[in-house]
């Protein structure tokens, strides 16, 4: 499973390449040290998943999450990957530092059209990677009618997933520069508003790709009854959401700099705080209590998430393992961070590389064992 979440993780990188960003694949980068791992890799090349150009593309905007689409189940792999840049196009457009938002809020816009099929001129982006500092990135700005002709490549379904799941995405990215874009030009910080808008913005970055991830796995990978599809569904959009809060959670010192706080206003305000509070470290006991209720509600979505990965036929290996290992540093982190000053800019909380190569060998021996699965969650859940 793969949420677009906020930022990525700082995972360990394969062969020390550098590790992806953006809102798109986050989960997988929870197992970016697979091959420390999985007997799978041993003289296993990534295949070819659309075409030349599109492995090319993908390969040099996210070095390090190209290579672990080798890990994922063949008959989903090559849709993923393209789902994963053609949102890794979108989240270029939007974190372009350009002096206007309304420009690059038009662009994102007309961009999403094209790619939607609801008109045929793609505005010329070449101003736009003119100002990329990522010369890759630059690059697929530069080849963006070659990633949108990639989608011919799958049926008419596996591209209405794709499109669905992108036009959700792209709506959550437009919301964040309409709410934030002004703010961060005028160097002031806005807020969420309501538990709403978080919950909302949570399903558009990243639980909207559990109901991606669910529908392709239910269209080509496994099957189960009517009833227990929907659960299937709602465990999924938890799974996505869970990491996307994880995130948030992590990260509000970074987004403040950039005027973003993804705490609502209101949830704030029952407290006593205002956004600029959370700027100042020493407000942490005033902050904990709401940090705390809002790891318990992230504790809650992983929870789900365990009940997700319990539904996967134990043959599928693949399906599984790429799903568990998120799970399990999603937990780990969730206990890190009900420990540090996470309004310290300078304490990053994170799950260390030792830590990552320890889960992915238990990972490993879990899925060999019967019932490993469910034991390694649980004991993790308790550590």
């Amino acid at each position: 499973m793969l949420p677009f979440l906020k930022h990525c993780d700082e995972m360990p990188p394969l062969g020390g390449l550098e590790p992806p960003r953006g809102r798109f694949g986050n989960l997988y980068n929870a197992y970016l040290d697979a091959g420390c791992w999985s007997p799978l890799n041993r003289g296993e090349t990534v295949p070819v998943l659309v075409n030349e150009k599109i492995d090319s593309l993908l390969e040099t905007t996210s070095r390090s999450f190209y290579p672990t689409l080798k890990y994922l189940p063949k008959k989903t792999r090559g849709q993923i990957g393209l789902l994963y840049l053609l949102a890794r196009v979108a989240d270029t457009i939007a974190d372009t530092k350009h002096g206007d938002t309304a420009v690059l809020l038009d662009l994102l816009e007309r961009y999403n059209s094209v790619v939607q099929g609801h008109e045929t001129n793609l505005p010329d982006f070449s101003e736009l990677a003119s100002l990329q500092s990522n010369e890759h990135e630059a690059t697929l700005l530069r080849n963006v009618p070659d990633v949108i002709a990639g989608l011919e490549t799958y049926d008419e379904a596996d591209r209405k997933r794709m499109l669905d799941c992108l036009d959700i995405i792209v709506g959550g990215q437009v919301l964040d520069l309409q709410r934030f874009g002004p703010a961060n030009e005028g160097g002031s910080i806005s807020a969420l508003q309501s538990e709403e808008e978080l919950d909302d913005y949570t399903f558009r970055v990243a639980g909207c790709v559990g109901v991606f991830w669910t529908a392709m796995s239910l269209a080509h990978l496994m099957e189960l009854p009517p009833e227990k599809e929907k659960l299937f569904m709602e465990r999924g959009i938890r799974f996505g959401k869970a990491l996307q809060m994880i995130n948030i959670l992590r990260d509000i010192p970074e987004d403040l700099r950039f005027g973003r706080c993804y705490i609502p206003q209101s949830a704030l305000q029952e407290h006593g705080l205002q956004p600029e509070d959370l700027l100042d470290d020493t407000n942490l006991e005033a902050f904990r209590p709401l940090y705390d209720r809002y790891l318990d509600l992230t504790n809650d979505h992983l929870e789900a998430a365990t009940a997700y990965i319990k539904m996967i036929p134990e043959t599928q290996f693949r399906l599984k393992a790429s799903c568990m290992l998120p799970v399990l540093v999603g937990q780990r982190t969730v206990s890190l961070l009900r420990e540090g000053n996470i309004l310290n800019s300078e304490e990053r909380i994170k799950v260390t590389r030792d830590e990552m190569k320890t889960y992915a060998r238990k990972l490993f021996r879990a899925l060999l064992i019967p019932g490993g699965v469910r034991r390694l969650l649980e004991k993790n859940k308790e550590a």
